[in-house]
């Protein structure tokens, strides 16, 4: 699979995928970051827009499943609240994690995406995996260390913006 770390689409918000949207480019899985594309590092509870895109997501015909690095109980707990399923120890950007999700629903790569809001992580590790990769804005760049690493993504950002949806 290709090593890049070019997403095929950007998007401002999560929110902003819709199951048409989805279809077009014929996902039939959806695999989520957690941490700064579902809810911000410092939090569980999602806003409430966020809240009815997960339920509005859940009730269509698009498989969720949240892939995240956490070695938190945070995920879990958040997903069983939402009927969500988890793969948490993901290990992203190697595709450990996304292998797995693959195998857990029988789809191939070229009917998923992973959405997250991390180049090194997220991006890099769908394209290596084979699946679409959608790059979303980051909810909450709340310290140094996640603002500098949204500096060195810039270059790989600005290369994509025509892909915004």
């Amino acid at each position: 699979m290709p090593f890049s770390p070019l997403p095929r689409l950007v998007a401002d918000r999560l929110t902003d995928l819709t199951p048409e949207l989805l279809r077009t480019h014929h996902i039939r899985l959806l695999m989520l970051d957690f941490d700064n594309t579902i809810v911000p590092y410092t939090t569980n509870v999602p806003t409430p827009e966020m809240e009815k895109w997960l339920a509005d997501m859940n009730a269509s015909d698009i498989q969720l499943c949240i892939v995240s690095n956490s070695h938190k109980d945070r995920v879990p707990a958040f997903c069983r609240e939402r009927g969500l399923d988890c793969i948490t120890h993901a290990k992203k950007p190697f595709s450990k994690g996304i292998r797995q999700c693959l195998e857990k629903y029988g789809i191939p790569a070229a009917e998923a995406a992973l959405v997250g809001d991390q180049i090194y992580t997220d991006t890099l590790g769908a394209n290596c995996a084979g699946v679409v990769p959608v790059l979303v804005k980051a909810i909450d760049n709340h310290n140094f260390w996640l603002k500098a690493r949204h500096v060195l993504e810039m270059p790989f950002i600005f290369a994509v913006r025509n892909r915004r949806i």
